[in-house]
């Protein structure tokens, strides 16, 4: 593990941070769910709530809280990122993340402000994608781009000091068996090195999968109390997708995007300074759904431009752009977060898991679309 720097006071002392999570959209039913299933959905939200709600409380930064926070996603079976990604047509896991911040972080002055964020695709052998984006963020001597793919981005998670997995750490018999019958084939047989006590083990999260052939992913976004901004975003891509596909996920201003600005305006700033707001604004957007019309919209970026050039709330500005994806055809939902820890968890489909946690430390959650947060 690297060393981490002290990180410095912020500059005007505020217990204000935030965390808000998503763990994918679309295809989820309520009619069809049962109370057991939705009980482990919550519990798998609660806890990556509170894994990065502990890294805020304790004066922490956004980028590490969101990282936290989508790796504890990445790690459980029923989300479509990691260990729980689905399957492509050739019945390999494809994976895809994203990091990017309004501004740099605290703990690593020396990153530039233009450096803004990085995305990976096409990953076979990363068991945390999202913490590989963190890595070679920091990293810019070994990354100077900012998106990545394959077998190069591996090598050099390799040389950096990262412990690469087989693939088989991805197979699960759910996530195989909606791959198999969405190709119309027969559930077996396995991929090879898959054994019949792996079968077995997921026994349980079969009866526990609520939705079925996902388009979804898992995101972070997070506000620490130096006014940073970072959103983290993680996937397995579409169920059955071609080989070789990237969606909108690891693409800049599609999928994510984290942006700070300063208030322009005599009337806004005067607005601004009676609210003892300061004359900068920021950020921060997770999208989930069909990555495909994300991309063609640039719904991520598209948000912040409404918020920055328009004046609009977080809470506008992202219900329109999820509107402009129903018009299209695009099933999805964001999470969108602003320096004054204004929260914005628009869908257009029946359900989109997503978490919330304040300062006062109480997680909640909520999955379906007539569900609220707040």
């Amino acid at each position: 593990m690297e060393k981490q720097p002290l990180l410095p006071p912020p500059a005007s002392p505020s217990s204000k941070y935030v965390l808000v999570i998503h763990g994918g959209a679309g295809t989820m039913s309520k009619k069809n769910s049962t109370e057991a299933q939705l009980k482990v959905y919550h519990a798998g939200l609660r806890a990556a709530l509170d894994t990065g709600y502990k890294v805020l409380k304790e004066g922490g930064e956004a980028m590490d809280a969101s990282i936290a926070a989508v790796s504890a996603l990445e790690d459980n079976i029923l989300f479509n990122s990691g260990r729980g990604a689905v399957f492509n047509t050739a019945g390999k896991n494809e994976l895809e993340a994203s990091l990017m911040l309004s501004k740099p972080p605290a703990s690593h002055p020396g990153i530039p402000s233009s450096r803004r964020g990085f995305g990976l695709t096409l990953l076979t052998h990363i068991r945390n994608p999202s913490q590989l984006a963190r890595l070679l963020y920091l990293t810019p001597s070994a990354a100077p781009h900012a998106f990545l793919s394959g077998s190069n981005a591996e090598s050099i998670a390799e040389a950096l000091g990262m412990d690469l997995v087989d693939p088989s750490y991805f197979f699960s018999e759910a996530r195989w068996k909606e791959h198999r019958r969405g190709m119309g084939l027969p559930d077996k047989p396995y991929p090879p090195g898959t054994t019949p006590a792996e079968e077995e083990d997921d026994e349980q999260e079969e009866l526990t999968s609520l939705d079925m052939f996902p388009t979804g992913t898992v995101g972070a976004v997070a506000l620490d109390i130096r006014g940073c901004i970072c959103a983290v975003t993680s996937t397995g891509g579409k169920t059955n997708k071609l080989v070789g596909r990237i969606g909108d996920t690891p693409t800049m201003s599609a999928g994510y995007w984290a942006e700070e600005w300063e208030t322009r305006g005599w009337l806004r700033k005067t607005w601004n300074k009676i609210r003892g707001k300061g004359d900068k604004m920021a950020v921060g957007i997770s999208g989930t759904g069909d990555g495909d019309y994300f991309i063609r919209q640039a719904t991520a970026s598209t948000i912040a431009r409404r918020v920055q050039l328009l004046g609009e709330s977080v809470g506008t500005a992202a219900q329109v752009a999820i509107e402009d994806l129903r018009r299209d055809g695009g099933l999805g939902g964001v999470i969108v977060l602003d320096s004054n820890g204004n929260v914005a968890t628009p869908l257009n489909c029946e359900g989109m898991y997503r978490g919330l946690i304040r300062d006062n430390g109480v997680p909640k959650t909520a999955i379906f679309d007539d569900e609220v947060l707040e």
